[in-house]
Formats: C-alpha cells, structure tokens, sequence
C-alpha cells in the first residue's frame, strides 16, 4: 500500500478527533463558555450540520472551479486549520459554534477528496483495501484520538486539545504538499462527469444501504451507555474501557474486512447485517448478563462500523469515485447517523425502555438487508461486469 494512503489515513485521524472530541470535554466547554451541557452537545450537532450540506456545496464548487483534487485539499485543510484555530480561540459560544460549522463544511469535503485521490493511486481492485486504511483514521480517532483529547483537556485546559487538531492538520498539509503527487489536469476534474454518475440508480441504491447500515449501528451505539449502567450493571467508571473494547473491535474489523471488500462487497454486506441484527436482538435478550453484554458488544464491534470499507468499495465500483461522489456519501453516511440515534431514542421516549434502540437497530439491520436483495444473486466477477456496463451506459 503506497505510503501516501497512510498519509491520508492520519489526515482523517486529525479531522474525525476534531469531530469528537466534544464529547469527552462538554463540562469543560460548559464551564469555560458558560453555557448548559446541552447546548454545549449542539456542537457536535452543527459540525454534522457542516459535513451535510456544506460539503458537498464545497465540493461542486471545486469541481467548477476545476481545482485538482491535491489542490482542493490543500485549501480544504488550511481553511480547517483556521476555523480550528478560531475554536481553540474562541471565547463565545457564537463563536465556537461558527468554527464548528466551517470544520464541518472542511472535514466533509477533506473525506470526498481524500478518498477521490485514495482512488487515484491504486489500482482498482486494491480501492477497497485502500478505502479501509483511509476511514481507519475514523476508527482510531474514537479509540485513540478522542481519548487523548480528552486526557489534555483533563490535564492541561480545553485549548491545548483544540491546538493539537491544529498542529495535525498542518503536518498533514505538510506531508500531503511533499508526497501526493500533483493530481491530472482539468478533463479528469469534471463537474459534468461527476453530475452524470449520479443518474445510475445503481449509486442511489448504494447510498440507500449505506444510510442503513450506519443507522441501524447508531440507533444501537447512541445508548449503549445508559444500557450498559442501567441494564448490565455496569458501574460508570466501567464505560470508558468498555467503548474502549468496542472501538478496538471496529479497528480491528475494519482491518479485515478491508482485505475482502473488493471482491466479495455484497456478500460481506449481507453477512454484516445478519450478524449485525442477530447481535443486537441477542444483546436486547441478555443485556441484564454482563458477560453477555461484553461478548456482544465485541461482535457489534467487529461487524458494524467495520463495514464502512465494503460500502465505500461498493460506491467506488458502481461509480467514478470522484470528490463529489466520495463527499456525497459521506454525507448521505452523516445523515443515517443522525438518523439513527434520533428512531434509537424515539422507542425510549415512547415509553418501550432502554433496549427499544437495539430492537431498532434490527430493524434498520433487515431493511438494509433487503435493501440488497435485488443484488444477493450477483458472483463477484458479474458484479463487477454489471458496474462497469453501468459506467459505460
């Protein structure tokens, strides 16, 4: 794997920190802006906001503008660096939340283009496994990087954890300047080419079981804390170690499914998604076990976000995975976060208790399942004959 792909994996390590990290320091922003908890969540709200609908207005426009994708990312990071800098300076609330927005608008469009170049630069059959190193970053800034922030924040203030994204941003922008090749000229770079791919229904229907997939993991995910203290039993000093397992399960998922991805996407997906809904309706049963609990929060681990590596490699295949392309899904995979962790918490609010999220959640799980029904008969090889009489239509 060329060594920039790594690159691009730290590239996405510094943004998705950026993304969470407010979460583990809400009482120290509380405090420090003088605002309630809750609204100090709206952040993390209006950076989502930011990566919805303002990435992939950045992107269209770099697509007129016919920037090349090394260019644009260059830009896209230098203006994250910026608004990070205005957060970790920021002593208003209006403030911080206009930083959050614009990292948000930046990190979007950073995750299309870096995974547009990640296409570049191998060949197609490698995409898959390439893609899983490039959203490894996600996984290891929820295992590592949220942590780590969260410990400065403890340790030395708020800023300096604000400061330190900064600090990554500019080494990427560094490495990203001395190591991505300069990207192919205008023709490569077109708005029209791009806007076409987006008649195939083939790519919708892609993106449909995507917003699945992450909603049925969210649905489950957004409540795992209070299911672990108020069902398992848990104490509340046990839930740090307890994501912790969870998040080292993704990684190392995410490292295998990578390997397989590309040539056998829609089988790991169907897989993914039995197991997936299998675990949680196994979860809602034993959550009063903690062994049970632990051992299936393994498995949702190893089989849920893990499948990001396959979803991307589907997208890739079906379609030329431009910038617009790439930072459409990730919003359309933004949205099915939101989304999921709002129908989680509907049955909570309804009055049908704690587990009504991961009963939830198996229902997202199957309807991503059928979702790909239509395309369960496919072998590899014809798949993939499929997607490239698609790309030829």
């Amino acid at each position: 794997m060329p060594l920039l792909v790594y690159i691009l994996g730290l590239t996405v390590f510094s943004l998705s920190t950026s993304e969470f990290m407010v979460a583990g320091m809400m009482p120290s922003l509380a405090n420090a802006l003088g605002e309630p908890v809750a609204r100090i969540g709206y952040l993390i709200s209006i950076y989502a906001l930011g990566m919805v609908i303002g990435g992939p207005l950045v992107t269209f426009g770099m697509l007129k503008l016919r920037i090349p994708n090394k260019q644009g990312l260059l830009c896209l990071l230098g203006l994250y660096a910026i608004a990070q800098s205005a957060a970790a300076s920021a002593a208003s609330y209006e403030l911080m939340a206009v930083a959050r927005l614009l990292t948000g608008v930046a990190g979007a469009a950073c995750f299309g283009v870096s995974l547009a170049i990640c296409a570049e630069t191998v060949s197609p059959p490698l995409r898959g496994r390439a893609a899983a190193v490039v959203i490894g970053g996600l996984m290891l800034a929820s295992v590592v990087g949220m942590p780590l922030t969260t410990f400065i924040d403890q340790q030395v203030g708020w800023r300096a954890s604000f400061w330190l994204v900064v600090a990554l941003t500019l080494l990427c922008m560094l490495l990203v300047t001395l190591l991505v090749p300069h990207s192919k000229a205008s023709m490569d770079i077109s708005l029209g080419r791009e806007l076409g791919e987006f008649r195939k229904r083939e790519l919708w229907a892609a993106y449909a079981t995507s917003a699945l997939v992450i909603s049925a993991i969210f649905a489950a995910f957004s409540y795992f804390a209070p299911i672990l203290t108020m069902v398992s039993g848990f104490p509340t000093s046990a839930i740090p170690w307890l994501l912790g397992v969870y998040g080292i399960a993704n990684v190392v998922g995410n490292g295998v499914v990578g390997r397989y991805a590309d040539r056998y996407t829609i089988p790991i997906l169907a897989g993914g998604m039995v197991v997936l809904s299998i675990a949680l309706a196994l979860f809602a049963v034993f959550a009063h076990l903690q062994s049970a609990s632990l051992a299936l929060l393994v498995v949702i681990g190893l089989v849920g976000m893990s499948m990001n590596p396959a979803i991307i490699a589907r997208v890739m295949r079906i379609a030329h995975p431009g910038p617009l392309v790439n930072t459409v899904h990730t919003s359309v995979i933004n949205i099915g976060l939101s989304a999921g962790a709002w129908v989680g918490g509907l049955g909570i609010a309804a009055g049908h208790g704690l587990l009504s999220p991961l009963w939830v959640g198996v229902a997202l799980a199957i309807l991503g399942l059928l979702s790909l029904l239509p395309y369960l008969g496919q072998k590899p090889g014809e798949a993939q004959a499929a997607a490239f009489t698609a790309r030829a239509d």
